[in-house]
């Protein structure tokens, strides 16, 4: 299970590397406004925050349900090659990808889950972050057309759908990695500190995901020396993956608090020395704390405080990173268009409100 389950985050997270970063600028080369490519993209996270509350009204996320989602989701990629010219036609294909990679993702964290336990967990997941860097360093190479982009998408898909499959029908074997039927015992307004902390913390990436490349540039650094501050977080987000392991044996949520205060420090960092190329590269290597051992930790925590633990995940993945991901994008946009100095400055406060809320929960319950 644990070479499917490396395969299966390889593939997954490529599929997000050609979607992030090059469906963009295809799309862009078809004569789509800003405004188009706005709400094209944005419907993902829109689609990730509205699906944990349909689960919460009676549907269910069975293994039947996980395989409508590989259909969904492996059908789509084909549809792109015949709605790329049109938006509505576009919009409705990113719409049912979006259903799809948002439905699986959780479905099988829960496995991994059940499967490795949190202390190996890392250690396969790591493989998404090279599949990630991977495609990224392989397109910006030969991507020439439009349809190179959609055939690694269509490719990488279909490879992932096939075996997202096989991990559903050997899990599905063992009652024990079954989805449990649980009575739903996650409270929004109850635990609002616990999400309110997640959801800052996503927030505060709006800058980073969606304006780090242009922050860096005016602020003087090169082209070439960005992606590799880019390239060198994604390397430090591998090794902690690898090495995590020993830090989520216990204390959960102090990493939860720790993370999120070391994050704030990153993007301190990152707004007051934008022009001091080590001092930018100290930050980047705290992104194996903000990314890596937060999201580690993170899902390990509510896969333990929640007894209901696939809508935990489906909660962890649309409201964190689908609503607070389009908030922050929404807040970073606004943000640098009027006070583009004050950009990361605004992060460190989402941060560090992230890590109050946090403590804040932790004073209530046992970590």
């Amino acid at each position: 299970m644990a070479i499917l389950l490396s395969i299966f985050y390889f593939f997954y997270f490529s599929i997000v590397g050609v979607y992030i970063i090059f469906l963009p600028k295809v799309i862009s080369d078809f004569g789509y406004s800003a405004l188009e490519i706005g709400i094209i993209f944005a419907s993902g996270p829109l689609v990730r925050f509205i699906l944990p509350f349909l689960f919460i009204h009676g549907l269910e996320l069975n293994n039947r349900v996980f395989n409508v989602a590989l259909l969904v989701m492996a059908l789509s990629s084909i549809a792109f090659y015949f709605s790329i010219d049109n938006f509505y036609k576009l919009l409705t294909s990113n719409i049912f990808l979006s259903l799809g990679l948002g439905l699986i993702l959780p479905y099988v964290e829960v496995i991994s889950l059940d499967t490795l336990g949190k202390e190996r967990y890392g250690k396969i997941r790591l493989f998404g972050s090279i599949g990630f860097v991977l495609v990224a360093l392989v397109l910006v190479k030969i991507l020439d057309s439009h349809t190179i982009a959609l055939n690694f998408l269509l490719t990488l898909t279909f490879v992932t759908a096939a075996v997202a499959f096989v991990i559903s029908q050997v899990s599905s074997k063992d009652k024990e990695h079954e989805p449990k039927h649980e009575k739903n015992d996650i409270n929004l307004f109850a635990d609002y500190k616990l999400w309110v902390g997640l959801i800052l913390m996503q927030m505060s990436f709006g800058a980073y995901y969606n304006f780090f490349t242009i922050y860096a540039t005016d602020n003087g650094i090169t082209l070439d020396m960005t992606i590799y501050l880019w390239s060198f977080g994604v390397f430090t987000e591998i090794i902690m993956l690898y090495f995590q392991g020993r830090f989520l044996r216990k204390g959960l949520l102090r990493i939860l608090e720790f993370t999120t205060l070391m994050t704030a420090l990153r993007w301190f960092l990152l707004f007051a020395f934008a022009q001091n190329i080590f001092v930018q590269f100290l930050a980047q290597s705290i992104h194996a704390l903000s990314f890596a051992l937060f999201h580690s930790a993170a899902i390990s925590y509510l896969y333990v405080l929640y007894k209901h633990k696939s809508l935990a995940q489906q909660f962890f993945s649309g409201i964190t990173y689908g609503f607070g991901g389009l908030s922050g994008a929404l807040i970073a946009g606004y943000i640098y268009e009027y006070y583009a100095e004050y950009l990361f400055l605004s992060s460190a406060v989402m941060a560090f409100g992230a890590f109050v809320f946090l403590n804040l929960w932790g004073k209530e319950v046992k970590p």
